[in-house]
């Protein structure tokens, strides 16, 4: 089991010096057991409120359940603030999301007795005296086991909170365990609760699902639950609906597998849902059966669709309108030698260049899930080679202080060959010594070439010209080997 932080143990001794009960509770209590790091503090106590208040100096109770957030003098976020709950009990959950009426609880088992899963149910002493567990549902025996269980009936729970139908789910996937047998069949048969419970709730427990270590399991069992139906029906649409030729799954087993991928390779949250979402509009754009129907447009309406859904779920505008855009260019086109730079520039003016990346990852995302071995073949690495090659500046008299006007006006000439002659000398010599690209050592430089004859500016000329097709060609070379082409 984990250690214990300091900071929580001084929060639950000074409690019981007082005179009260103190135990730390809830999911740090299965983090601990499970030997990783709680992400915060909890702690229940017989103390009420004001007692809490009372007890330490720097503390802050805006709520109606019961729960005082004691502050320390921790540098580490996690312990900077811990909270202090009163043990309570909850009925009346008239809404299916918030307890109407809460109150004190006498004692810890009783207030153990109103939370959701097993695995939550337990709580530690940890102030004085020898650490001890109380566990009155058997928890401990469930984290053996591996398997997510409701405290007592799992109807009457479900029932109370409707959010708990996606949490059992959630917990599923974060942990890697399975829903005991009984609790899975009330969730299915359930799963209409989730109308009541807010799309802002659902948004929630919905990305965690997607940021968890078992992300495809879990929206795979959102299916299989019938959650998803509350969730994303449009995904649906996807299972059961074949493909053409160029594809072994159907449209939602595609789908899943290129999200699954994307998990795996840990990428972001809205990579993840881009993937997932990227062929979502297959079924409605479907031409004909077969292996050789279609799916004519699918990446336009599918980005409008993606908008669409996360709208409903109350996504940020940003997160919205960025899975939506990924969505609508993830099908772009490129094969080697058909492609010009021109067309690379206006991909890159389309989804901006501090965006490739994330779109080369659905991409890639897109191929495993197509059931290709190789997540990013030759003309993949060679589309970053020509989206560097086209972001770079070019080598060219764009790069000197001084231009062509400064020259004619140096030197008294008008325009004429001679004026490319002396940039392209100058320019030749700054990219060798990037230091003489001032004002002042170009005006010398530039003085000095305009008393030379014709004939031995323009073989200087043609010398320096060597020079920068040579340097041009050796940066070619590195950006090409960096991608393996």
């Amino acid at each position: 089991m984990k250690e214990i932080p300091q900071e929580v143990v001084q929060v639950a001794q000074k409690l019981e010096q007082h005179g009260f009960a103190a135990y730390v509770v809830g999911g740090c209590v299965r983090d601990l057991l499970l030997g990783k790091e709680p992400e915060d503090w909890d702690i229940a106590t017989d103390a009420t409120p004001e007692q809490v208040q009372k007890i330490f100096p720097r503390t802050f109770y805006e709520n109606r359940f019961f729960t005082v957030t004691v502050l320390t003098e921790s540098s580490d976020a996690k312990l900077s603030q811990i909270e202090v709950t009163t043990f309570r009990s909850e009925f009346e959950y008239e809404d299916r999301r918030r307890p109407s009426k809460v109150e004190p609880a006498q004692t810890i088992e009783e207030d153990l007795s109103r939370r959701d899963f097993t695995v939550n149910a337990m709580a530690l002493r940890v102030g004085t005296g020898k650490p001890s567990l109380v566990d009155p549902y058997d928890g401990q025996k469930d984290l053996k086991k591996r398997i997510i269980r409701c405290v007592g009936n799992p109807k009457e729970r479900f029932a109370e909170d409707a959010l708990r139908l996606m949490r059992a789910v959630r917990f599923a996937a974060t942990l890697g365990f399975a829903i005991e047998k009984d609790t899975l069949e009330v969730l299915k048969s359930q799963a209409v609760l989730l109308r009541d419970i807010s799309q802002e709730r659902i948004r929630d427990e919905f990305c965690k699902i997607l940021m968890a270590d078992k992300a495809a399991e879990g929206i795979e069992q959102l299916r299989e639950t019938k959650l998803l139906e509350h969730i994303v029906p449009e995904l649906l649409e996807g299972y059961g609906v074949g493909q053409n030729k160029h594809h072994i799954y159907t449209v939602w087993e595609h789908n899943v597998r290129a999200f699954a991928y994307a998990a795996k390779q840990k990428w972001s949250l809205e990579v993840r849902l881009a993937s997932l979402l990227h062929d979502v509009a297959k079924p409605r754009v479907k031409q004909g059966e077969g292996p050789d129907s279609t799916f004519y447009g699918h990446d336009v309406v599918g980005g409008r669709m993606a908008g669409e859904i996360l709208t409903r779920l109350k996504f940020s505008r940003n997160t919205t309108d960025y899975v939506a855009m990924l969505v609508r260019y993830h099908l772009f086109y490129y094969n080697v030698g058909e492609v010009s730079e021109s067309s690379v520039r206006r991909l890159l003016r389309k989804v901006g260049p501090e965006h490739m990346e994330d779109l080369l990852q659905v991409r890639m995302a897109d191929r495993i899930g197509s059931g290709v071995p190789k997540a990013e073949p030759y003309k993949l690495r060679h589309l970053r080679y020509a989206i560097e090659k086209v972001s770079k500046d070019p080598l060219s008299p764009k790069m000197l202080v001084l231009k062509g006007d400064d020259i004619m006006k140096l030197l008294n000439i008008s325009p004429g060959p001679k004026v490319g002659q002396i940039l392209a000398v100058v320019l030749a010599e700054v990219i060798e010594d990037p230091a003489q690209n001032s004002k002042e050592t170009l005006e010398e430089r530039i003085q000095e070439l305009g008393k030379l004859d014709d004939e031995a500016l323009v073989r200087l000329a043609k010398d320096s010209e060597k020079v920068v097709e040579a340097v041009e060609t050796k940066l070619d070379t590195m950006v090409k080997q960096k991608y393996w082409l």
